[in-house]
């Protein structure tokens, strides 16, 4: 998904299942923010204290990076969560590992994953955490059929689309790609094809089999069963019985689904903007409301938590930032310590359970 899912989409859905709009507001800014924090450089104080922190993803996402190493700490954990061909715990699939590294929709996997984030509700990064745990889970709707890693089995061949101003630059690209040593990583054969709600497309996979997907379909499944994850998470059911909560009411489902079909921008920044716009309108069954995602500048997290750096002289790729108290209780910082639980657990105590094992 683009920012038009994990953010408002994310936003609008908790509302729905009724999380204040505060709550609502900071899950959906740390859905999103996963998509932005690049950057995993500690964080140095004047007075000698220093922050560590990890990025969820790299810079101009390329999802031809051939660096094993990169893929495995930020592409399987944060965006194309393992789905162990969506068998449980203990089963495992024919062929081979790459099979258990496929992302597939609402995994056994994926249920692993929201309980580990329900579990640290009470800590102090506890929703941020669950922000998190609201992209990575989303990603296996989106993702499906495609894997963290450069591998043949990400390839696609054959794609067709009714939106053919897109497939064209989706073709032009494959055609590229087909002469690099780099094998393809997650869906980036198909560009951005999976990440836009509004489109209906089919591909031969890297398995040679036909794929045909819905786009709308997609997604709006993905919103009903984020809708149900948060009812879970609302009523403190840290054990996420997905499957015991119901539906989302039809209407506000059926309404989610007429924005899918009808904001069908290429960019995604500009789906965002519109989104935004009939949240403040009151489109949705909740009382209109401003709802802003800032990255950079004053208003932002960051600059909340560390103001702004200074160059050390002599090292001018060295930055150094004025250290406040507050620095340890701001939503930057608590977003991070989030980020770094959440792939600790995911690699070390999630995937091992399903004999995964990634760096």
């Amino acid at each position: 998904m683009q920012i038009d899912g994990h953010h408002t989409l994310t936003y609008v859905v908790a509302r729905i299942a009724g999380m204040p709009h505060g709550d609502a507001e900071k899950l959906a800014y740390c859905a999103q923010y996963v998509d932005e924090a690049v950057n995993s450089a500690p964080v140095k104080f004047k007075n000698g204290a220093m922050y560590s922190r990890i990025s969820s993803a790299h810079k101009m996402i390329d999802y031809r990076n051939s660096n094993a190493m990169a893929n495995h700490l930020a592409w399987i954990p944060f965006h194309f969560l393992p789905g162990n061909d969506g068998l449980p715990a203990g089963e495992n699939p024919d062929g081979s590992f790459i099979k258990k590294l496929v992302c597939k929709p609402n995994s056994y996997v994926a249920h692993d994953m929201l309980k580990v984030a329900a579990k640290h509700r009470n800590e102090k990064f506890g929703l941020h955490l669950m922000g998190i745990a609201m992209h990575v889970y989303a990603d296996t709707f989106a993702h499906q059929g495609f894997a963290g890693v450069s591998h043949e089995i990400n390839e696609v061949e054959d794609i067709e689309s009714e939106s053919s101003s897109l497939l064209e630059r989706v073709k032009d690209g494959i055609a590229t790609w087909s002469v690099s040593s780099v094998s393809p990583l997650g869906h980036g054969p198909a560009l951005s094809f999976p990440d836009r709600p509004y489109v209906k497309w089919s591909y031969t996979n890297g398995l040679g089999e036909m794929v045909a997907r819905d786009n709308t379909e997609i997604f709006t499944d993905a919103a009903n069963h984020m809708y149900k994850v948060i009812k879970c998470y609302l009523s403190g059911d840290d054990e996420m019985q997905i499957d015991r909560q119901d539906h989302m009411p039809s209407d506000d489902l059926n309404r989610i689904r007429t924005v899918f079909e009808t904001i069908t921008d290429d960019d995604g920044e500009e789906r965002h903007k519109k989104w935004l716009k009939l949240i403040a309108e009151g489109h949705f069954n909740f009382d209109p409301i401003e709802l802003t995602f800032i990255t950079s500048g004053k208003e932002s997290w960051k600059y909340k938590a560390r103001g702004r750096g200074t160059s050390i002289p002599m090292l001018d790729d060295v930055v150094e930032y004025k250290y406040n108290e507050s620095f340890l209780d701001s939503d930057w910082k608590l977003f991070h310590d989030a980020l770094k639980t959440f792939r600790l657990q995911v690699v070390r105590d999630v995937l091992p359970k399903y004999d995964i094992c990634i760096a």
